[in-house]
């Protein structure tokens, strides 16, 4: 499912009860992704190519597991790396924010399935197909 341009994420669950989800996301771009927080922890599995965080001196590197105890930071695919696919596993809400973290918008399960939904209605699939994906 297209994200952005040259962003895509391949959703592998939604769980409204508890409010995470889980997906692959993957990137054959270099640069800034999104500057977000994360008041909950996320869980990363990198799968192929690397990237880091502006706000650390660490890179995530293939086979690297990456955990997030709930901070702001900004995604960075550096520019030799013709694409990036990692696993993550959200908990609660994502806040995206600009440079002096004012919150411009935000996503969570409820946003996830609604974007699903107008995605999976847009390609023929019919906007019921992410109920396959819903816990």
């Amino acid at each position: 499912m297209p994200q952005a341009e040259n962003v895509w994420f391949r959703l592998l669950c939604l769980n409204v009860s508890t409010g995470y989800w889980m997906n692959f996301l993957r990137v054959r771009k270099s640069g800034v992704l999104s500057r977000h927080r994360h008041p909950q922890a996320v869980h990363g599995m990198v799968l192929k190519g690397r990237w880091r965080y502006l706000e650390h001196d660490w890179e995530a590197t293939e086979g690297s597991y990456v955990f997030e105890p709930g901070e702001t930071h900004t995604l960075y695919v550096p520019e030799d790396v013709e694409e990036m696919i990692t696993y993550f596993q959200v908990n609660g809400v994502m806040f995206y924010c600009d440079p002096y973290g004012n919150y411009t918008g935000y996503k969570d399960v409820f946003t996830k399935v609604d974007m699903c939904r107008k995605h999976y209605e847009s390609v023929g699939l019919g906007a019921d197909y992410v109920v396959q994906f819903i816990r």
